[in-house]
């Protein structure tokens, strides 16, 4: 999930670099924690948040996939 998180948003940053994704895992769940450079967030986020929306579809979708996690995934954007 991790390489799917940073291939989606390398795209859309203008410093790469700066891109890191951590995990947090707990019993019933797994938080991807997203962290981009202050001049990205907006990027990220995008108009009425349509792009975190978009990233968090297509990560839960990839997710209900997985067969041999029940775990609920969450995507935050943290800043």
């Amino acid at each position: 999930m991790r390489e799917l998180i940073e291939t989606i948003v390398k795209p859309l940053v203008d410093f790469p670099e700066d891109l890191s994704v951590d995990v947090v895992e707990e019993t019933n769940s797994v938080t991807y924690k997203l962290s981009v450079n202050k001049s990205d967030i907006g990027k990220v986020i995008g108009k009425q948040g349509r792009v975190a929306k978009a990233i968090r579809t297509v990560v839960y979708a990839a997710a209900a996939t997985r067969q041999d996690d029940s775990k609920k995934v969450y995507v935050d954007i943290v800043d």
